[in-house]
């Protein structure tokens, strides 16, 4: 079950990488209604605002399938969709929202959506709801609570007042802030299908009538205002669970696959593909913009930027967008029946330490970085002295796109309104000062200080066929190896599923951003935050985040935060970044009106306007 709207909790999406290269049918032989796109990842859960499910892929895959009440386009710009209904505020002291959603709309299994479907995002963001309802604690590190979700923690969690209220007719919900809230628009509720979480509650297993519909709709309705603790737990249980699913067929239960938008999930065939079909239900009643004539969208599981390339040139597939290799950027510019669009992407590949147990995470982290002892900090500052950001850059980014920069600002991108200043001040100039080789000797000399031998280190950082990946894997084994560490980094295929673990004491990944907000990516270090994945923990960065989130700054005062949070995370050694990711995407150019986005979904957010030239 997804929500559809913008900004759960974060702006960050964990982007994926990929697995083998598939069976590719070729994409000429099938009508003009289908687009065949590549990916190379994998789809690891229907709900991506789910613990772990906030993937890239997944949110692609859970946008073509819903409609909220905005969306982002490529300036980027926050859209408002009126075709589903509408916002607004409706007093400003004390400060409320009320989101109304139009008369008519119906999930794609015939039920009538109302604002009664927009309750369940109080239950999964708001952790006084999960304590008064008795159905778990949201702050506990140790004990996912019944719903173990991402939006815990977040703007409208630490913002909202009282439960939401409904109004007359039950289409449109008000929601009370102890303040005018930064980024407003995006915090509010989104439309899940409430009735087909309580049929999966109560063990169905099929479709139901009508009437059992709305029936379960009321039950829902009745159960939130009364904080049902039974009927929640177990409507948690299914919310945490049940979406969990990387293989779609005709035995996956549809109760798991209603939606609201375009399309509707056909099938997902782990490592090959993911096949999405027309709603007809949205043809005749749009919760939001028509299509345009694409009855079908394959997703093609592609892991190699080369293979991928040479697909699109065998008019395989229609569009390609991955992480490039030099030589599948020149494969791409050389295809006469594509075109190659470029642009930056708001995506930021990083390496992160972690400092100890990740919230909701049972096995206690003990490694080498764990915790606040003098030693922790120096391994870790060792370790992110010697990390060859320079050669990554260098040797794999710089020859997609020349004019890349390795990046030193955490929350800002390079070329951004501050990031200058910041770079200045953030105390980043401790991991650039040097050469590489200088770097790395002092590395080891802190090293040596607490150990004689060579400090075994688990690195997390994606799947074997990702060759970009798999390099810069090479490149940081022998670096870190010449300062002391001996780092065991085995490409991993269900990566994303240890992002928290306490198996592994350092991973390389990239965030794409979703949204722009106040708040920023500082969401990842707040010791409450749904994607701080690295059991980090701070006072001073928790208080920058809260005033990020809850207070209206002006440009100086939200960079003066940002300073503080990334002066902070850098002294602790806890991460740094490496480089923003170039955008390369490859069209075949008979498909019309693909226009990449920074922001993630980026290839999806404007599906409803592809269309195929006669």
């Amino acid at each position: 079950m997804k929500l559809t709207r913008i900004a759960k909790v974060a702006i960050a999406t964990a982007a994926a990488a990929g697995l083998a290269v598939s069976t590719l049918s070729p994409a000429n032989s099938a009508t003009r209604s289908t687009v065949v796109l590549v990916t190379s990842n994998q789809l690891t859960g229907l709900n991506p605002s789910v613990t772990n499910m906030n993937l890239t892929f997944n949110s692609e895959v859970a946008y073509m399938q819903g409609f909220g009440f905005n969306y982002y386009d490529n300036s980027p710009k926050l859209v408002e969709n009126k075709l589903f209904g509408s916002y607004k505020i409706v007093s400003q002291k004390p400060f409320k929202v009320q989101y109304t959603v139009n008369k008519g709309k119906v999930w794609s299994d015939g039920t009538p959506i109302t604002g009664v479907d927009l309750l369940l995002s109080h239950v999964i963001c708001s952790s006084s709801y999960s304590f008064t309802a008795k159905i778990g604690d949201p702050t506990d590190p140790e004990v996912a609570p019944a719903f173990n979700a991402l939006c815990y923690g977040g703007i409208y969690d630490a913002a909202h007042v009282g439960l939401p209220t409904l109004s007359a007719d039950k289409m449109s919900v008000t929601v009370e802030y102890d303040s005018k809230i930064p980024d407003w628009e995006i915090a509010g509720p989104g439309p899940s299908p409430v009735h087909t979480l309580v049929h999966l509650a109560e063990g169905k297993t099929k479709l139901q009538k009508a009437a059992a519909n709305l029936a379960a709709k009321a039950k829902f309705e009745k159960a939130f205002y009364s904080y049902n603790t039974k009927l929640m737990k177990a409507a948690g249980e299914v919310w945490s669970n049940s979406y969990n699913i990387n293989k779609v067929d005709n035995t996956t239960n549809k109760l798991l696959l209603v939606g609201n938008g375009a399309y509707k999930l056909k099938t997902a065939v782990p490592g090959q593909a993911v096949t999405l079909v027309l709603n007809k239900r949205h043809v005749s009643n749009p919760s939001g913009p028509k299509t345009n004539g694409v009855k079908t969208v394959v997703f093609r599981v592609v892991g190699d930027g080369t293979a991928a390339a040479q697909a699109l040139r065998n008019q395989e597939v229609d569009i390609y967008q991955g992480q490039p290799t030099a030589d599948s950027v020149k494969l791409l510019s050389e295809i006469p029946t594509a075109k190659v669009i470029g642009g930056a992407q708001a995506v930021y590949e990083h390496i992160d330490l972690r400092v100890g147990t990740a919230n909701g995470v049972s096995e206690e982290y003990t490694g080498p970085f764990a915790g606040d002892s003098q030693k922790a900090k120096d391994l870790r500052t060792a370790f992110l002295l010697a990390f060859p950001r320079d050669e990554i850059v260098e040797k794999l980014i710089k020859p997609i796109n020349k004019n890349v920069v390795r990046m030193d600002s955490l929350l800002l991108f390079p070329g951004e309104p501050g990031y200058d200043d910041m770079v200045k001040n953030n105390g980043i100039s401790k991991y650039t000062k040097g050469t590489q080789s200088q770097r790395e000797a002092d590395a080891l000399a802190l090293v040596r200080k607490h150990s004689s031998s060579n400090v075994k280190i688990e690195l997390l950082w994606g799947t074997p066929s990702n060759a970009r990946r798999a390099a810069q894997a090479q490149i940081i084994k022998a670096a870190l190896g010449r300062a002391g560490f001996d780092v065991n980094a085995p490409g991993n295929s269900a990566w994303p599923n240890f992002l928290d673990s306490s198996a592994y004491d350092a991973e390389f990944f990239a965030w794409v951003k979703s949204a722009i907000t106040q708040e920023g990516n500082a969401d990842l270090f707040n010791s409450e935050g749904g994607n701080n994945l690295l059991g980090y923990r701070n006072k001073t960065v928790d208080a920058a985040v809260e005033k990020l989130r809850k207070t209206l700054l002006p440009e100086k005062d939200k960079l003066a935060q940002y300073l503080i949070v990334e002066k902070q995370v850098l002294a602790d050694a806890v991460t740094l970044p490496i480089f923003q990711h170039p955008g390369v995407t490859a069209v075949n150019k008979k498909l019309q009106n693909v226009k990449p986005n920074p922001l993630s979904p980026q290839l999806v957010w404007n599906y409803w306007e592809w269309k195929y030239s006669k």
